[in-house]
């Protein structure tokens, strides 16, 4: 498997974990308010990418790298913030984000222009 293609795997696995792991934590996990919480909403803009990471499609993993940074954000604070189990599940979202952030930044320069 050629390097573009484990990146362009990387970053596909990592989003479609994070948007699983976001309507899990947020709907039965360990939800702000018992029995769900609104916050299960914030996956929409993480579907929004979704089609254009599948189709390798180099402008989409330029802006959702930008764009991932403020779920890696929400997960620092509540990492740190948060106890028990929403504790873990904002460090395994600081660990996907921080997977799709790499991931995504060197497929954009693998593919850009000059190669």
């Amino acid at each position: 498997m050629n390097n573009i293609k484990l990146l362009q795997n990387l970053s596909i696995v990592s989003l479609i974990a994070l948007i699983f792991l976001s309507v899990a934590w947020e709907g039965w996990l360990a939800p702000l308010t018992p029995g769900g919480s609104a916050l299960i909403f914030k996956v929409i803009p993480l579907m929004i990418p979704l089609f254009g990471i599948l189709r390798g499609k180099r402008y989409t993993y330029q802006w959702s790298s930008m764009m991932i940074l403020i779920y890696f954000t929400e997960g620092a604070v509540r990492a740190w913030s948060d106890h028990g189990l929403s504790q873990i599940l904002a460090m395994i979202e600081v660990a996907l984000t921080v997977t799709f952030f790499t991931a995504t930044i060197y497929y954009a320069r693998a593919t850009g222009r000059a190669h």
